[in-house]
């Protein structure tokens, strides 16, 4: 790797803005803000969705039943 042309590499908490989860990862971003995490002090990123709140990861997802494209045909023409 050549020095100086990547972006600086460390380790961020992510915190969830609607349920508050927090974890710790590695990212190139940066922030003001900090917090304290598992007896240290990292930068805080909030983040809209997360596992802890997306439909798909905690079983809310509602699931729409899409017809075929020969069902929809036999409906519109009355076929059975």
């Amino acid at each position: 790797m050549k020095n100086g042309i990547h972006p600086e590499y460390h380790k961020v908490v992510f915190v969830d803005s609607t349920t508050g989860f927090k974890f710790l990862s590695g990212s190139t971003k940066t922030s003001d803000q900090t917090i304290e995490f598992e007896g240290a002090t990292y930068p805080m990123i909030r983040v809209e969705i997360t596992s802890d709140s997306h439909p798909f990861y905690t079983g809310k997802q509602k699931f729409t039943q899409a017809d075929g494209a020969v069902d929809k045909f036999n409906k519109k023409y009355g076929l059975k």
